[in-house]
């Protein structure tokens, strides 16, 4: 029976990719910082994966069929690291991420420029951003003399507890919205194309390059083939939150995008002002994208799975505040549970504090 370590594997996909490879038969086993009941085929192993007193010992148990690695490491962590993780594999996978890709209005292909390699911008250069830092990380695998990796490049995938809006999870939008408070949303950011791709589907074609020879050595990123602007996706989630719980969403439209939205100046400047349209070629020779859901109707899915069963993270109540000084709205003080929190708001919603 093979033997798959998933490192970092309860997210969005990990919960799926172990799903899918234990009815598969394959003997999974994953690291996770909580107590998790194991069972048949799904061994769960408590600890932290970025902790190398903890990982070492893991990876010299035994030879692993393959590692999935969905950790995300600072570049210093990751060099310090991947010698080990690619001696106790036959397939190391890494998770990267379509991020890493420049600006390009055409059809993205796993050969396109990467903004680490056509950047002008010193300042952005000069820091471990996501995209640049799995970038890095990939250079660390394609110049290693060791070639049993493959590399999985995602975009934005979502699932029945992760609704994005752009840069805003679910907690930065939704929340308000359920509270019958508007969503707050830039112009400039609703006129991009960008792909959404289902977790489960990821999750699929991340199962079917395990173990395969032609993958050895190769990059693919994972996506369905139909992008969508984000106006598009802002619609059907107003249709579905109208539907499921009679409330009329509000929207609050502001011509630019601005940092109490949500996201980093850096993630909103070097991606999601991006139109974002992927070829998917590739991958299609060990999974066919057309099997994939489409993104409509697998977000109106999720979307309303989670309407039944609310589960928020915690609430960033200084975007809170900051979005209610922009609509006019007020959060009642009940709903915020702390008095730190509490006046925090006020500042911040009363002008205090910019």
């Amino acid at each position: 029976m093979p033997k798959v370590l998933i490192l970092g594997g309860t997210g969005a996909m990990g919960k799926h990719l172990v799903n899918i490879l234990s009815n598969q038969g394959v003997d999974c086993f994953i690291t996770t910082r909580s107590n998790r009941e194991s069972c048949i085929r799904k061994n769960y192993i408590k600890g932290n994966a970025h902790d190398m007193k903890f990982l070492q010992p893991l990876l010299q148990k035994e030879k692993w069929d393959a590692i999935v690695d969905f950790m995300i490491y600072t570049t210093n962590d990751f060099e310090e690291r991947y010698n080990l993780l690619l001696d106790s594999t036959t397939q190391y996978v890494y998770i990267s991420s379509a991020r890493v890709y420049a600006q390009n209005d055409g059809l993205i292909t796993e050969d396109s420029p990467r903004i680490l390699d056509v950047c002008k911008d010193q300042d952005y250069l000069a820091t471990d951003e996501y995209a640049l830092t799995k970038a890095r990380q990939e250079n660390i695998l394609k110049k290693s003399d060791k070639k049993n990796w493959t590399i999985i490049r995602p975009y934005i995938t979502f699932s029945e507890i992760r609704l994005q809006l752009s840069p805003q999870e679910k907690e930065l939008w939704l929340y308000r919205c359920l509270h019958g408070r508007s969503i707050v949303f830039s112009k400039d950011l609703a006129e991009k194309y960008t792909t959404l791709t289902y977790g489960y589907d990821v999750a699929k074609g991340i199962a079917s390059i395990i173990g395969k020879e032609k993958a050895i050595g190769e990059i693919f990123h994972i996506t369905v083939n139909e992008s969508h602007k984000w106006s598009e996706i802002l619609s059907l989630y107003v249709k579905v939150i109208k539907r499921e719980t009679g409330i009329e969403p509000k929207i609050k439209l502001i011509n630019k995008w601005e940092k109490h939205i949500g996201g980093s100046y850096r993630q909103i400047f070097y991606d999601r002002l991006y139109n974002r349209c992927f070829d998917n070629s590739k991958i299609a020779q060990f999974i066919d994208p057309k099997s994939f859901k489409p993104t409509l109707q697998a977000l109106d899915e999720c979307l309303t799975e989670f309407i039944h069963k609310q589960n928020f993270k915690e609430i960033n109540w200084w975007s809170e505040a900051y979005k209610d000084k922009i609509t006019g709205e007020w959060t009642s003080l009940n709903e915020i549970p702390t008095i730190k929190q509490k006046i925090k708001y006020m500042i911040i919603r009363l002008g205090l504090w910019s």
